[in-house]
């Protein structure tokens, strides 16, 4: 019998959590990962944060150290770019001229930067992989003033970072505070004031027309006027890698479309991670979502799918960044109409704020509260029922909220 190939494109979180869910569920056919990038998989989070700071050792933290892909038995291919895709004759052509054969194969392969167009120049410069942070790092350690695009999570991050090693920071954002597309205006308010009062500069509700680096600096051109930079850090959200699977012929909306099991529309072909658009039974729609535990979760899960056991992805989806001595953590999904309930102080910035639909948690937002967050995942989609006086009682256990199970009764003999 012809030994079985999994193979699975893309060298980041969602590629190595399926190669280890492949081989701790008992999958003994050959698995090669096809990764375009020179190192082995590696975590992407600490990239924008104390890893630009010199004084860390600028070696990134691996998913898995090097000795284990050898002694499971899984090979990887680095620097090696997947060209095409046949699902009919189910054969990978690579960068290097070889056609892999596949049994079944997973598309991993993640989300790249979005850049500036037309502009090339190391003063302007985009952060996504170790390169692009050993390039800022270098950079950062010998520039004064920092001008960042977009006041997301990697911008945000980032702006933290330099901050702490005494840059002068702006950032320019177009929404009237930071983060406001996943904390909306009334917590992104509270996280624009922490920034402000380290020091950042910011430009609000202002859209950038165009960015030149004039051989001395580089200049950023806005609505509101002219910003001068050292250095100019685009965080300007994403581009999902879906080019190999349009080619192939799978269906691409937003994402690679998968169904709760991360099957695509074509036959032995799964996605996963930042690039996989997957249907979420509970919420009753395709979500695809770019955070680190769930490209970790959704490998596992979409491994497991590939060798025969079914497995429904339906995490709760949560994140967590950390700027300043501060953590913020989200997990779950909101809707505009939902209840927002505050358990906590914004002004001392220590809360959890509650997105309440129908007596049920629909999402939790905390700021240096963990344990809330911790406690709401488990509640998220299990039997619950919530009033907003008893979220804003910190009195009250929020495990509480669970009904409890009968207790056994012990019949007299």
């Amino acid at each position: 019998m012809t030994r079985q190939r999994h193979v699975i494109v893309g060298g980041g979180v969602a590629a190595a959590s399926a190669a280890a869910s492949l081989r701790s569920h008992g999958f003994d056919g050959e698995v090669v990962i096809v990764s375009v990038d020179e190192v082995l998989p590696y975590e992407r989070p600490p990239l924008s944060k104390q890893f630009l700071v010199p004084t860390t050792p600028p070696e990134p933290t691996y998913m898995k150290p090097e000795d284990w892909y050898a002694d499971h038995d899984v090979q990887v291919l680095l620097g090696v770019r997947a060209h095409t895709l046949d699902p009919v004759g189910k054969t990978l052509q690579l960068s290097t001229g070889e056609a892999l054969g596949y049994s079944r194969i997973l598309l991993a392969t993640g989300v790249r930067a979005r850049p500036i167009p037309g502009v090339d120049s190391d003063r302007v410069l985009t952060l996504r992989s170790l390169r692009d942070a050993l390039q800022i790092r270098d950079r950062l350690a010998a520039v004064e003033k920092v001008v960042v695009l977009g006041g997301g999570f990697i911008g945000c991050e980032a702006a933290s970072t330099a901050v702490s090693m005494g840059k002068r920071v702006t950032v320019i954002e177009r929404s009237e505070t930071l983060m406001q597309a996943a904390l909306g205006p009334v917590l992104g308010g509270v996280l624009t004031d922490v920034h402000r009062a380290a020091g950042v500069q910011l430009v609000l509700h202002s859209v950038v027309q165009s960015v030149e680096d004039t051989g001395s600096m580089a200049v950023v051109h806005t609505d509101r006027g002219i910003i001068e930079a050292d250095l100019v850090l685009v965080g300007a959200g994403t581009v999902p890698n879906v080019e190999l699977a349009l080619e192939a012929g799978l269906e691409v909306d937003g994402g690679v479309l998968t169904d709760e099991f991360s099957q695509t529309s074509v036959p032995d072909v799964f996605a996963a991670g930042d690039v996989a658009s997957t249907f979420h039974p509970y919420y009753g729609s395709h979500l695809r979502v770019e955070h680190h535990d769930t490209a970790m979760h959704h490998g596992i899960s979409a491994a497991k799918n590939m060798i025969g056991i079914d497995d429904t992805f339906s995490e709760a989806h949560w994140f967590w960044t950390d700027q300043y001595e501060h953590t913020l953590q989200q997990v779950g999904r909101a809707r505009p109409d939902d209840e927002l309930v505050v358990r906590g102080s914004l002004d001392e910035l220590s809360f959890s704020a509650f997105s309440l639909r129908d007596g049920r948690i629909a999402k939790v937002i905390s700021l240096n509260r963990p344990k809330d967050v911790l406690v709401t995942r488990r509640l998220l989609f299990a039997e619950h029922q919530a009033t907003p006086e008893l979220l804003r009682d910190e009195s009250f256990p929020l495990n509480r909220l669970a009904p409890r199970k009968p207790s056994a009764r012990v019949e007299a003999s």
